[in-house]
């Protein structure tokens, strides 16, 4: 772990040698455990049954059964890539040829599905309301109303541009109430934050392996309502991203998968999912993931900084803080310092101000946030990073 070394420089923290040169503060991909890691070291045969039978069909069962009581319900498609991979596989091949679809936009993620749903010739309608509010639930319910053509409600769940949690609930309900079909990027709230799927009317969930479920990046996974996706056949706008054509694969082959499989990523997928229920499920991930934001929020505030969002919008997943703004601040040096003292931060992605994050999940605990706010008072006082 990284540390004040006083022999070598009293004003200098230095990484001292370990597995892992420094901690991934991202919302992923994400610092992972070294078992984990480990579970790549062997190699898998994709048509073997000890792969598809021991390892991807129980984690296609495992995820539903994080998602939902009603598993019963619900089903699981894996997807190769990461997880835009699969929000366009799903936009792709779930909304129909004359079928429409409204995009709540909050930030970077929301504007992505558009753009898919733009690059794929989806008719589609936008409600932005700005990176730093929520979707305004009248005007849903007032587009909902008015446009009779809108087939499908998409949304992102945690919008990492800022950090927002998004209330799926209150719009999962209206979309519910409208008959429409509900699709939530949740690729960086699922696993980490507790949520029913059923309860909330979500009809098609995305995520990916290298966020909460603490696995690393190459494919991304689908929980759709069973009898949603089995009407999708013949929809895909892509041959390799069809939803449907992947899931009927890995259904009558048994955890086959149409195209070669990312076998180490998925063999880690399956180990980090065990490691998630050693550690307590997703209640017990979640109060890490929040203990980790509370130390750091509490922390940044005795320095000087200050949140760009709200507590009651904020998630436990990752955190934008306002920049400096001394005019000697400058984010590469200040990214710079922090990564030779063992953390990695990501810069700022909204348009409103200039900002940077911190992301507070992964293989990552509350020590590492008290010893991140000590470098950070470090880095702070010898640059003069005036707040």
């Amino acid at each position: 772990m990284p540390g004040f070394n006083a022999e070598k420089d009293p004003d200098i923290f230095v990484m001292k040698t370990y597995e892992n040169s420094y901690i991934l503060l991202t919302p992923g991909p994400l610092s992972t455990s070294p078992t984990v890691r480990e579970a790549m070291l062997r190699d898998w045969c994709t048509w073997d049954d000890d792969y598809n039978l021991g390892i991807v069909t129980p984690i296609r069962e495992i995820l539903v059964n994080i998602a939902t009581k009603s598993a019963d319900e619900y089903t699981t498609v894996l997807m190769q890539g990461s997880g835009t991979f699969s929000v366009e596989a799903t936009l792709g091949s779930v909304i129909p040829q004359n079928g429409k679809v409204l995009v709540l936009v909050n930030g970077a993620y929301g504007k992505r599905m558009a753009k898919i749903a733009s690059y794929l010739n989806i008719s589609h309608a936008v409600l932005d309301s700005g990176e730093t509010s929520w979707p305004d639930i009248e005007a849903v319910r007032k587009a909902l109303a008015n446009d009779p053509a809108i087939t499908h409600v998409a949304m992102v769940h945690n919008e990492t541009t800022t950090g927002m949690l998004n209330p799926v609930d209150v719009i999962g309900a209206e979309v519910k109430k409208s008959g429409k079909i509900f699709i939530v990027d949740a690729m960086s709230s699922f696993g980490g934050i507790p949520m029913d799927l059923a309860d909330l009317g979500i009809d098609f969930l995305i995520s990916s392996a290298n966020k909460c479920i603490q696995g690393v990046p190459g494919f991304g996974f689908v929980i759709a309502r069973r009898d949603k996706l089995a009407r999708c056949q013949g929809q895909a706008r892509s041959l390799s991203l069809d939803l449907y054509d992947q899931w009927n694969t890995m259904e009558t082959g048994k955890g086959k998968w149409r195209f070669t499989s990312p076998t180490h990523t998925v063999r880690a997928f399956h180990q980090a999912l065990q490691e998630l229920k050693e550690e307590g499920g997703v209640r017990a991930r979640n109060a890490r993931y929040a203990q980790n934001h509370k130390i750091l929020v509490k922390g940044m505030e005795r320095l000087g900084f200050e949140t760009l969002l709200p507590a009651e919008m904020q998630s436990p997943i990752i955190t934008a803080f306002y920049s400096p703004t001394s005019p000697e601040y400058r984010f590469a040096d200040f990214y710079a310092k922090l990564k030779t003292n063992g953390f990695v931060i990501y810069p700022g992605k909204v348009s409103v101000a200039d900002t940077f994050r911190i992301g507070t999940i992964g293989h990552v605990f509350p020590n590492d946030f008290e010893r991140l706010i000590e470098v950070m008072e470090h880095v702070h006082a010898k640059t003069c990073l005036c707040i």
